[in-house]
């Protein structure tokens, strides 16, 4: 069921003005607002220290490189969610976790969270099955093999520049 009927009863439900809140979706059969949810996922650059080089990796068939990304899961934190997202996808231990920045992914339904993940390094490295194939980028390499239009782009890009600027 979509985000149109509960997820309780699945009735139909009716914007109405919640106090304080505005228009909240309500279900006349329950009786309750039923605020909108969605999807939490994180999205890594995984940096490897020793080399100061980039992770790139291609999934799904797809042509293009894009980041190490995964879903949350329900009560998990996000920090958690980074370590053990990498660790499964990619075999490695991530020493340090640092948090860029978020952006909803309308695609997916998600609020994607966007972190660096740091690797001192890279004894454990064994890319799992859900990943076709990957590797490690210098800096410039990696700006320019992200895919291209992409919210892995405008994440890796936006690292890369608050690198070279100094900030952060």
């Amino acid at each position: 069921m979509g985000s149109n009927y509960c997820r309780e009863c699945g009735t139909r439900l009716i914007p109405q003005e919640l106090e304080h809140e505005g228009i909240v979706p309500y279900c006349p059969k329950c009786e309750k607002f039923r605020f909108p949810q969605y999807n939490v996922a994180v999205i890594m650059i995984v940096v490897n220290e020793e080399k100061d080089e980039i992770l790139l990796i291609k999934q799904y068939g797809r042509p293009t490189y894009i980041l190490v990304a995964g879903y949350v899961t329900r009560g998990e934190s996000l920090e958690d969610a980074v370590a053990r997202e990498v660790r499964e996808e990619t075999g490695l231990t991530v020493s340090r976790i640092r948090f860029n920045r978020t952006q909803f992914f309308e695609k997916s339904d998600s609020l994607m969270c966007n972190f660096t993940a740091f690797v001192r390094n890279t004894d454990g490295f064994a890319p799992n099955y859900e990943i076709d194939s990957c590797r490690w980028f210098t800096k410039d390499e990696a700006r320019q093999n992200i895919r291209p239009n992409s919210l892995a782009e405008c994440f890796l890009v936006s690292y890369l520049d608050e690198q070279e600027s100094g900030e952060k």
